[in-house]
C-alpha cells in the first residue's frame, strides 16, 4: 500500500517525502476532528461503569 502511494506521488524523492508527511498529518487530523468523535458518540465505548 505504501509503495503504491509512493509511486503515485509526483516529483523527486525529497518532494515525495514532504507530500507523504502532509498526507500523514491530514489523515491524523481527520481522525482526531471527525473519526474519533464520531466513533465515541456511536459506539458507547465510554458508557462502561464499575460499581
Amino acid at each position: 500500500m505504501y509503495g503504491f502511494i509512493w509511486r503515485k506521488l509526483p516529483g523527486p524523492k525529497w518532494l515525495k517525502a514532504i507530500e507523504a508527511l502532509i498526507l500523514f498529518f491530514l489523515v491524523v487530523a481527520f481522525l482526531f476532528k471527525i473519526g474519533f468523535p464520531w466513533l465515541d458518540e456511536n459506539t458507547g465505548i465510554n458508557d462502561i461503569t464499575i460499581e
